[in-house]
């Protein structure tokens, strides 16, 4: 297969992956800013939406203080930000129809359907009762054609490709969600235990689609440790990081099998995914939290860039 092909098909699942991501994000910024201060706190949650989405520097080089108008209008309108869901909905159908010989027909009427009904939206003026619907239908087209690819497309390396730009983008994203958590979004003379503390961790787990799994898998109240652990170590949770490690891991053995040779992107993911293997919640509390996911980020996107290197050029 073309390095070119590969590249696109990457490359299409990420931005897929990061606009549901991203609309699963203010989802929660939406739902927690509407509670009542005694509940919310100081904390700016449209602040925390920028920050998890790593466009803070980007986004106050036009902005001042983050609010509901312009975070909404940043994050799925603004052509200035190559990570809006605009963007990032238009990006993958460029790369899809670079590649719609190598995708099944269901993949591509998913994503060029969304394309079409994002053009007949007015995204500047989402206001309170039309802002739900349209981030759930932007996570609704990205599950879609997570699935057309999953149950239609050849299990060769053209499949491979995308699902490797699906988990990639995923380690990422879930990690920027715990470490914003932890780091940004509560504020210093709120107590860790606390109501705030509760709703906020709570908000990530329904980020992740994860609020009732994790009481199905820890039966007790919501707790830091917990959480993290959930979204860390658990290999129930399919968007924990030792969960999309794993899968990183087969895919690329898969590649390694097909093209008969291994190289620095298996090293550095079987790196990765053996210390994410044997790594404690303790440990990783006793060391820092935020220290332990700004390596993993760094790890996550060195891996990106060697598989970029192998494969893709």
């Amino acid at each position: 297969m073309l390095s070119r092909t590969a590249d696109n098909l990457f490359w299409l699942s990420r931005y897929i992956e990061r606009a549901e991501n991203l609309a699963r994000i203010l989802d929660v910024a939406s739902r927690m800013a509407t509670l009542p201060s005694a509940y919310a706190g100081s904390s700016n949650e449209w602040e925390s939406a920028i920050a998890t989405a790593a466009c803070t520097d980007l986004f106050h080089s036009k902005y001042g203080t983050a609010t509901r108008e312009n975070v909404i209008e940043f994050l799925i309108a603004s052509p200035d930000n190559p990570s809006s869901i605009r963007q990032c909905i238009e990006t993958a159908r460029s790369n899809a129809r670079a590649v719609r010989t190598a995708m099944t027909a269901e993949m591509w009427e998913t994503i060029n359907d969304a394309w079409l009904h994002i053009q007949k939206l007015d995204l500047r003026k989402l206001d309170a009762a039309r802002l739900p619907n349209f981030l759930n239908f932007v996570k609704e087209a990205s599950l879609r054609f997570d699935g057309a690819a999953y149950r239609t497309m050849l299990r060769t390396d053209h499949y491979w490709f995308q699902r490797l730009g699906v988990f990639i983008e995923r380690a990422d994203n879930t990690a920027r969600l715990l470490d914003v958590k932890y780091h940004v979004l509560l504020p210093e003379k709120e107590p860790i235990g606390g109501g705030l503390d509760y709703f906020q961790w709570s908000s990530i787990l329904r980020a992740v689609s994860a609020l009732t799994s994790f009481s199905w898998v820890y039966r007790e109240t919501v707790k830091p440790w917990l959480v993290a652990d959930f979204l860390i170590l658990s290999r129930k949770q399919p968007r924990s990081l030792v969960s999309t490690y794993a899968e990183i891991n087969r895919v690329l053995d898969q590649l390694s099998e097909g093209y008969g040779r291994r190289g620095p992107s298996q090293r550095l993911a079987r790196h990765t995914f053996g210390k994410l293997q044997n790594a404690e919640i303790q440990a990783i509390f006793q060391g820092g939290l935020h220290e332990f996911l700004t390596e993993f980020t760094a790890e996550n996107n060195a891996l990106g860039q060697a598989i970029n290197e192998q494969y893709l050029q």
